[in-house]
């Protein structure tokens, strides 16, 4: 079979899963605000399916060295993406492996994998291995901005580097606040969840896993 039809049945199996996604009345003109800033090359900082983040267009290499500038991050320490479907994984990623589309396909959990020889996305982004993290993100809010967008959205804790990690909006610092072009002051969708899992699997079938 040849892989673009093997790939396809992949993603058809996980697609079929069905996932328990938080109804909300979405705030459309937020949204809108956060997408036209991001179509600018702007930094918003949003609600993740896991904690508060800060984020941009990821295929924007501009506006992803914003985001280093902003949290005074070492521009080697990767940073992930967002993506609203199984089908935008796979348009960013070479050759998504077979095992990543089983995991996917069980997970329940909000969960990071680092994938091998990631396209058509910002330089500044891939690791020097070549790598890239990715999510599939379940949020509303995230998957409402990220279709909007039309692309991945970067995703990185509303922190300054070395500082720690904010539980909610108030934990979140002034100084970060008044760096980034537009905030979106809206709840998780859930409380209290734990950072992603992450995961690293490549192309030769091996798995590492990173943080549990």
């Amino acid at each position: 079979m040849p892989r673009s039809d093997r790939d396809k049945n992949r993603r058809d199996q996980v697609r079929g899963r069905k996932k328990k996604e938080v109804v909300v009345d979405l705030p459309m003109e937020d949204v809108r605000e956060a997408v036209s800033a991001l179509k600018k090359g702007k930094t918003i900082l949003y609600p993740t399916d896991t904690i508060y983040g800060i984020g941009c267009d990821a295929t924007n290499y501009d506006a992803v060295e914003e985001i280093y500038n902003i949290k005074e991050r070492d521009s080697s320490k990767p940073l992930i993406i967002l993506v609203d479907s199984f089908d935008m994984l796979d348009r960013y990623i070479e050759e998504v492996p077979e095992m990543a589309w089983q995991v996917l396909k069980l997970n329940k959990k909000p969960l990071t994998i680092i994938y091998d020889r990631p396209k058509a996305i910002a330089e500044n982004l891939v690791g020097s291995d070549n790598t890239l993290g990715i999510r599939v993100t379940n949020d509303p809010v995230c998957r409402a901005i990220i279709k909007g967008l039309r692309k991945p959205i970067v995703s990185t804790s509303a922190n300054l580097s070395g500082e720690k990690t904010p539980v909610g909006f108030i934990d979140i610092s002034e100084k970060l606040k008044n760096r980034v072009d537009y905030i979106l002051d809206l709840p998780l969708a859930k409380t209290k969840v734990p950072p992603s899992s992450i995961i690293k699997i490549s192309n030769d079938g091996t798995m590492k896993i990173l943080r549990k």
